[in-house]
């Protein structure tokens, strides 16, 4: 058996996210049916983790496995025809069947934009908010959660995971001419963490709260505490990083 990686990029804009979902549509159905009719076989993909509806993902892995060899590259340019002008594939490559997608990422890099003014152009891809957060504010409290691995207070509430630890490694606000890009890089995230994290420092950045009652929410470990989670459709997946191999 040979496990194969799919690099790929997905508009969020109409799946409601990565995970299969009944009477919904899902990347994930999208790439099983794409899979299954080119290689026809039965193909699962597995993929790096969740995106909740609406969120898109600029870079993004999932694996299947298969009993034959393929043609890299022409399976490649097949998916691409197959599949909606939502989903691109930007490689397909053999791995060691040990390596898994999701289970074996040491850690993902998630871009948050906000903009700084209206254009015809920006409204599917980036959040407006008035007025306009003090980037300087957010990024000292941004610096706060480098001294914390409970997020809690920023986890949707009743999910089946064992523990709500995370490590941040990155968490800064980049500023260009045309808005605010939130980049924050952790071995894992819990659900609507960035999100909730990102509602929660506008909240700093239009003076509603200040960093040491950002602290005290963080140690709280109460949803209820946070701010409230901005729209998913400004929220990229960007980056997926594995053990060398």
């Amino acid at each position: 058996m040979q496990r194969y990686f799919i690099e790929l990029a997905y508009d969020g804009s109409a799946f409601n996210g990565w995970q299969i979902q009944p009477n919904a549509p899902s990347v994930q159905e999208s790439l099983n049916k794409a899979l299954t009719t080119l290689l026809r076989t039965d193909i699962e993909v597995v993929g790096a983790g969740r995106t909740d509806t609406g969120v898109h993902a600029s870079f993004y892995i999932a694996h299947f496995d298969i009993e034959k060899n393929i043609d890299c590259d022409f399976l490649k340019y097949k998916l691409n025809r197959f599949l909606c002008k939502e989903i691109a594939i930007y490689k397909v490559y053999p791995v060691p069947s040990d390596l898994h997608a999701r289970f074996s990422a040491v850690s993902r890099t998630y871009h948050y934009h906000i903009a700084k003014f209206k254009t015809p152009f920006n409204s599917r891809y980036s959040y407006a908010v008035h007025p306009l957060p003090d980037i300087e504010k957010m990024n000292e409290c941004a610096k706060t959660l480098f001294d914390y691995t409970d997020f809690t207070s920023f986890s949707k509430l009743h999910t089946d995971v064992k523990t709500n630890n995370c490590k941040i490694m990155q968490a800064e606000w980049i500023e260009t001419d045309k808005e605010y890009i939130f980049v924050i890089k952790a071995d894992r995230f819990l659900r609507n963490m960035v999100r909730a994290i990102v509602g929660t420092l506008l909240e700093v950045g239009q003076g509603k709260i200040n960093e040491k009652q950002f602290r005290t929410i963080i140690e709280e470990k109460n949803r209820c505490s946070a701010g409230t989670s901005v729209p998913g459709h400004a929220l990229f997946l960007a980056d997926v990083e594995y053990p060398e191999f």
